[in-house]
């Protein structure tokens, strides 16, 4: 089982999905931004990482907002959404093709990843 974790940014009441590049699985689906952990790492310190990788911006990890499963042919993948916030750095495009602040209301109209579709289902249906 590989395990990924995921950012929920919230800034002044919109959501940060990141597009992914065009390359890869899912290409070009939009998600909550995030990564694989790496060996020895926390799941908040796999986060915190891949956030300033991907994103350039320092956050600080919240809790656990959702898990999910997704299993395919050939592998599993675990996946953990927190809470993030931003911290310092303004976010930009280093390791993804696309960025944008989103109503809660509005995720559903983005071509999410399906992982990333129910819990911005959830996000909508609850609220920030």
């Amino acid at each position: 089982m590989i395990a990924v974790v995921a950012g929920i940014v919230i800034r002044d009441g919109l959501v940060m999905l990141c597009q992914r590049k065009d390359a890869g699985p899912e290409a070009l689906k939009w998600e909550f931004p995030g990564g694989k952990l790496e060996p020895g790492e926390s799941p908040e310190q796999a986060l915190v990482r891949e956030l300033r990788e991907e994103l350039d911006v320092e956050t600080r990890v919240g809790r656990v907002y959702d898990v999910r499963l997704r299993r395919y042919p050939d592998r599993d993948i675990l996946l953990l959404f927190y809470r993030c916030a931003l911290v310092s750095g303004t976010p930009r495009c280093v390791d993804c093709a696309a960025i944008e602040w989103v109503e809660p209301s509005r995720l559903a109209a983005y071509d999410l990843a399906p992982a990333d579709a129910a819990v911005a289902a959830r996000l909508a249906e609850e609220g920030l």
